[in-house]
């Protein structure tokens, strides 16, 4: 009788567990979204090899282990386009993530807040992005 009873439960959860699943694979969007991505320990000496600016929505960054970022931002962030030299402002232990501010010396706007930071493929060439 005991065995039969863990039986039961046993398929009880199983199946539980498998409509649940089910439930997950339906509720999951159809366009896949890139997951958030951070630089923890960022330091802009050793941690940032360089950065490119796309326009004044948003900007690439390639971490010293030459991998690439997109910052964009929750607005126009003046200055940014061309800006020599940015500043970051980091929230959670010195990692830059989308909680980050991005610094802009001598801009009108000063501090740009961050909307999503993700993984990236490389900055496309200056006249792609110009069309």
């Amino acid at each position: 009788m005991k065995r039969l009873i863990i039986a039961g439960i046993a398929c009880m959860v199983a199946l539980a567990q498998a409509s649940a699943a089910d439930v997950k694979k339906k509720e999951a969007p159809t366009g896949l979204k890139q997951p958030e991505a951070s630089i923890p320990f960022i330091d802009m000496r050793s941690s940032i090899i360089t950065w490119q600016a796309d326009g004044e929505q948003g900007l690439w960054i390639q971490d010293s282990r030459k991998q690439w970022y997109y910052a964009s931002t929750f607005g126009r962030c003046d200055g940014l386009e061309f800006a020599v030299q940015i500043g970051i402002r980091t929230r959670t232990m010195n990692t830059l993530d989308r909680t980050s501010d991005i610094v802009v010396p001598n801009s009108s706007t000063g501090v740009c807040a961050l909307k999503s930071f993700v993984k990236s493929d490389e900055p496309p060439a200056e006249k792609k992005r110009k069309k």
